[in-house]
């Protein structure tokens, strides 16, 4: 039973990466659950082309072990800032590049099977900012993971993550009550993700979500 986290931003230090870290010690306080955390800044992966649906796997060492990792694990998480309304260049590659073992020969039906993911986000700006406007141009990536098949189980944004106007650097670990609750979240997870490992399905109302957006697909579908 394990959780894969993977960290998408690229700085060092890294404020994702410490909430990530806060996260994982909160989940493993659940008895039997582990992680597998991994940095895409220290991965070797070329970018997405249709070549990549290739079901064997004959691409990158890197890319393989990622995508070992993700069906191994009983849930994940992705922890990366937002950069200019988005996530960054190399978590969006990877998700792109998630097709080729996320979605079933058709490309049109995700195989994740209900795994649960949560994720974490970083940014220079405040919280009404997140809400207003950064979670809708970010949303892809959730919409991509669960028509993936995964079950969206919640998220965190940190604002304020610069020691000053345009001065990017660690600031999480001087902010005891976002690390504790990262690790309260994060132990939460863990329970959902316990859950999904002894009976294979997430929490009711995170698999109605993926039912409405299957809904909306066949829709689409008759009337195309």
């Amino acid at each position: 039973m394990n959780i894969f986290v993977l960290v998408g931003g690229s700085n060092e230090p890294s404020n994702s990466n410490a909430l990530a870290d806060a996260f994982i010690q909160g989940a493993e306080q659940v008895q039997g659950m582990t992680s597998h955390k991994r940095r895409l800044k220290d991965m070797n992966l070329e970018y997405f082309t249709v070549d990549d649906y290739d079901p064997q796997c004959r691409t990158e060492e890197d890319f393989c072990e990622l995508q070992k990792l993700m069906e191994d694990a009983s849930g994940f998480v992705f922890a990366c800032p937002i950069w200019n309304f988005s996530i960054p260049a190399r978590l969006k590659n990877f998700v792109d590049r998630m097709g080729s073992f996320a979605l079933d020969e058709t490309r049109t039906k995700g195989t994740l099977n209900g795994k649960p993911f949560y994720l974490i986000h970083t940014g220079g700006a405040p919280l009404p900012a997140w809400k207003g406007m950064m979670q809708k141009t970010s949303s892809h990536l959730p919409e991509s993971l669960q028509y993936f098949g995964g079950s969206y189980i919640g998220h965190h944004f940190e604002g304020r993550c610069t020691a000053g106007s345009g001065n990017f650097e660690l600031v999480v670990d001087k902010r005891p009550k976002s690390l504790a609750s990262l690790r309260e979240q994060g132990y939460r997870f863990a329970e959902v993700v316990e859950t999904y490992h002894k009976t294979g399905k997430a929490p009711v109302k995170h698999r109605a979500k993926g039912r409405i957006m299957r809904l909306g697909e066949a829709i689409l579908k008759k009337i195309s």
